[in-house]
């Protein structure tokens, strides 16, 4: 039998012979598969299916013979589709499609062998020589674009290909010939890698061998990085390219590398990335440098679905000069900080978190972050972890707590530990009573454990009396020596340790009087729990006190009852005739208090001691636990009466708006102002407390705040002289200042601050960024903890890792002055200015600075510029410090695919180098 099956179509550009004749038997059956059944035999089958019910027509007979063909094979072709059935081939022609199972095959032509279950696809050359239709394969999600042709056997699922580009995750693969096994994994010869998306891609990775394990990794021989197919010396021997989601991908982490004047070529960040499984993570990396110094740094992020998450940091750096270094540049340290984060689900009775941030004092000095950078300008850092449980059903909860608080500065160390606190909620026992002022009586019960650690000095011999100096206002106490904060001074540390136990009962009443005022009248109640005390005595050689330490322990008990009286009053003033000032609202809040203090300085309390202090026989009070963890009781009796009043002023405005009816808008003249002091009618002099006052508003639909704060003394000030030495001594004497005829007094301290931040309409500024970003996150059911906050102010802050290429601006900027004058007439005054910023200059470019000036020194402070530019593929970002003792720049070329966040050329200069 002779058949020829041809659908023409005028779009083929081929010419073929029409009167080709192909020879071949029926086009339904294959010919070697031609049988010719017994005829006694069909006559048995047919009489045994005559005797049955109808047949499931989906039943399999077990003896029937199987081929290799699993599933329906479709395919189609736009021009014509030709059968060979001498050869037993297929041909398709001009936007053919073959489909069987997971796979497709798309090609201008596509050559099915059925005798060898194979596929060949390639595109088509027209009359110009340009080929058209090259094939594109897919398996599962992985496509293939073939430039040249490709075999493909579907029974075995493996192929040839030859010049092909697939896609492994956010990269790119190509190469010359392709071997693809069944299980997905390519063999690649002359291949490249690359996350740039063009036909001709600005960077790649070229290697002679390249394996790319479906689901897994990519791997790669000896390879070099091209830039615009330019070779660099970039390049390992042998690369390890992650292919599997970001939550479970393990691998090398690519060090940067580069050098330094000090520490000489380096490369750092060099390790390898554990995905253990979807709970913990672990990236831990290493630096190293020639001339003798290196680091280690360990990273781990856990979490546990609906029960807690949180993240360990550990890094150490050691460096020590070479002897050829002079003296005056050598540097030699060991340095070391610690970050934990621990936040629990909301679930149960009990809850335990951690916020760890401690180091050694010189870490931020010598270690800078370019990611964080006010670490380095912090002086103060403190820790927590805590626990909490409340017992339910009753009113008891408690907390146990170890804290940490550091300076870095003054070397000063405090560490709690433990800090237990258990307390009983506020219990209403009559609240049945009708009488307000016993319906509204509560009382609440707190006690306190600690034991706190810390490395202060505390002077054996000529102490000074700390409770006479501050209940005379000086609270210039000169600063105590400390410690080293160090392992081998950690037996003195715990001998010297402070510990002791607070109770405190406070019982309060609310009620109405006269109505429209509102009383509060309290009871305070306090006790101390000690296990020593101090002895003071004089030492006449020395002149001078001294003090011993009595063990044993030691119960301090002391009150203090109070009533107070609050109200509000309103005020309006209405524009009649302004057209644009409807009504101005002033809302005052008076309050007044009495506090009554017995006298515990009364010898019959024994708290305090009365000490001879120098040999005319002078003598003064000293408080028995005097520096001890909670203090001692008060010195001297109180019957103050206090005094505080707070002011609101705001502004009704008219809005212009095409509607008939007008509308209003409110805006804050002044958002507060308090004013508050305290008199002592119990005090034999200095009676009136010095005069505190602070206010704060806003301009500019909160563009611009203003806060204004201080304090002044209404006591008068006399100036002697020293006949001994001849200096100036001012102090404070016993008359108002407006009756010496020195004013209304003597301003001791004042600060303000304004701060403003503009930016283009409908732009955002970064903390509104910042603020919507943590409450996105926290309404997608997110726990904030250092790493998100850090994650977040990278993306505010950091353009050099995520930039918003629009054309936006920002300008922040603060003054900041403060004014102080100690008692003894010394005037200490700062004034900076702070501006940070940013803006897009093109679509491609962006600049941001942060710095400021000042006024005191004459002096620019610490200023960091950086430059942005989008490469496509690429990210570049240069920052620089350009003076200070963080002097360095950094340029960095990063990749913009998140699985080669570590594949970056870098050039680093740090302060190092100066």
């Amino acid at each position: 039998m002779i058949l020829l099956w041809v659908l023409p179509e005028s779009g083929f550009s081929q010419q073929r012979d029409p009167e080709r004749t192909v020879s071949a038997p029926d086009s339904i059956l294959n010919p070697n598969a031609l049988q010719f059944p017994d005829i006694d035999n069909l006559l048995d089958s047919l009489h045994m299916s005559l005797s049955d019910t109808i047949p499931d027509p989906d039943a399999v007979d077990p003896d029937e013979p199987q081929g290799d063909i699993q599933t329906t094979i479709n395919y189609y072709a736009e021009d014509s589709i030709i059968t060979d059935f001498t050869q037993n081939k297929v041909y398709l022609y001009n936007d053919a499609w073959f489909e069987y199972g997971n796979i497709r095959l798309d090609a201008d032509l596509i050559i099915i062998d059925w005798d060898k279950s194979e596929l060949f696809a390639s595109g088509i050359t027209d009359s110009l020589g340009n080929v058209q239709g090259n094939p594109i394969f897919k398996e599962g999600q992985t496509t293939y674009e073939i430039r040249k042709e490709m075999r493909y056997n579907f029974k075995s699922q493996k192929a040839i290909i030859k010049d092909v580009v697939t896609e492994q995750q956010d990269g790119l693969l190509r190469g010359q010939t392709i071997k693809k096994d069944q299980d997905g994994s390519i063999y690649m010869d002359k291949g490249f890698y690359t996350t740039c998306n063009l036909a001709e891609p600005h960077w790649h990775i070229n290697a002679a061998k390249i394996k790319s394990i479906r689901g897994n990794k990519v791997v790669t021989g000896p390879f070099n990085l091209y830039f615009n197919n330019i070779p660099t010396p970039a390049g390992l021997p042998f690369g390890i390219i992650p292919d599997t989601p970001d939550e479970k991908a393990s691998g090398i982490v690519f060090p940067s590398y580069g050098q330094e004047q000090v520490r000489g070529f380096f490369l750092r960040n060099f390790g390898y990335y554990f995905a253990f499984n979807d709970y913990i993570h672990t990236r831990v990396t290493g630096d190293v440098y020639t001339q003798g110094g290196y680091g280690a740094k360990a990273a781990t992020v856990y979490k546990k679905r609906y029960r807690y998450s949180g993240a360990f940091n550990l890094d150490y750096q050691r460096f020590q000069s070479p002897e050829t270094e002079l003296p005056e540049r050598a540097q030699d340290y060991n340095t070391i900080w610690i970050n934990w984060n621990h936040a629990p689900e909301t679930r149960g009775t009990s809850r335990f978190s951690a916020s760890v941030n401690a180091g050694t004092t010189n870490y931020n000095n010598v270690v800078i972050q370019q990611g964080n950078f006010a670490n380095n300008v912090n002086s103060e850092f403190s820790s927590n972890v805590s626990f909490s449980k409340t017992f339910a059903g009753t009113p008891f909860s408690m907390s146990a707590n170890l804290r940490h608080s550091q300076n870095i500065q003054t070397d000063e160390v405090n560490l709690i530990l433990p800090d237990v606190a258990i307390n009983m909620n506020r219990q209403n026992p009559f609240q049945n009573v009708r009488f307000e002022p016993l319906k509204t009586l509560n009382i609440a019960w707190n006690f306190n454990l600690q034991n706190s650690i810390n490395n202060r000095i505390t002077p054996t011999f000529g102490v000074p009396n700390q409770a006479l100096q501050q209940s005379q206002g000086n609270l210039d106490i000169p600063e105590q020596d400390v410690l080293a904060f160090t392992f081998a001074n950690l037996p003195q540390l715990l001998r010297d340790a402070d510990n002791g136990a607070r109770n405190t009962i406070p019982i309060t009443s609310n009620f109405t009087l006269f109505k429209y005022f509102t009383g509060t009248a309290s009871v305070n109640y306090t006790e101390l729990w000690y296990t020593e005390s101090i002895n003071f005595f004089y030492n006449p050689v020395e002149n001078r006190v001294d003090r011993i330490l009595e063990s044993g322990f030691d119960r301090v008990s002391f009150y203090n009852t109070s009533f107070a009286l609050n109200t509000n009053v309103y005020g309006f003033y209405n524009f009649k005739n302004n057209k644009k000032i409807e009504a101005i609202r002033h809302h005052m809040q008076p309050s007044f208090g009495f506090n009554l203090t017995p006298d515990f300085s009364d010898p019959k309390f024994g708290f305090y001691q009365q000490v001879q202090v120098d040999e005319e026989g002078r003598t003064q009070l000293f408080s028995r636990h005097q520096g001890f963890l909670f203090g001692g009781a008060p010195l001297g009796e109180q019957r103050s009466l206090s005094m505080n009043i707070r002011n609101v002023v705001e502004a009704k405005l008219k809005t212009n708006s095409d509607d008939e009816e007008a509308t209003t808008k409110k805006i804050p003249l002044l958002q507060s102002l308090n004013i508050s002091s305290n008199y002592n009618f119990a005090a034999d002099s200095f009676n009136l407390s010095p005069i505190n006052f602070n206010t704060r508003t806003s301009f500019f639909d909160n563009k611009l705040s203003v806060n204004l704060s201080g304090n002044l003394d209404p006591y008068a000030t006399r100036t002697t002289n020293n006949l001994q030495t001849g200096q100036e001594i001012t102090r404070r004497i016993n008359q108002f200042a407006w009756q010496a005829g020195q004013g209304v007094g003597t301003l001791r301290s004042a600060q303000m601050n304004i701060n403003g931040n503009i930016n283009p309409s409908g732009q955002r500024s970064p903390g509104e960024m910042r603020e919507d970003m943590t409450n996105d996150f926290l309404q997608q059911g997110g726990q904030m903890n250092e790493f998100v906050e850090e994650e977040i102010n990278r993306v505010v802050n950091d353009p050099s890792r995520y930039i918003d290429w629009d054309i936006p601006w920002n300008l922040g900027f603060g003054y900041n002055i403060a004014y102080n004058r100690r008692q003894d007439g010394q005037v200490n005054v700062t004034s900076a200015l702070n501006i940070n910023g940013n803006v897009s200059i093109s679509e491609k470019w962006k600049i941001n600075f942060s710095g400021g000036y000042d006024f005191m020194t004459a002096q620019i402070t610490q200023t960091m510029l950086g430059i942005d530019r989008d490469l496509h593929c690429w990210q570049m970002g240069v920052n620089w410090i350009p003076f200070g003792r963080f002097t360095s720049y950094n340029v960095d070329i990063r990749v913009k695919s998140s699985i080669l966040q570590d594949l970056k050329v870098s050039r680093r200069r740090s302060f190092f180098d100066r």
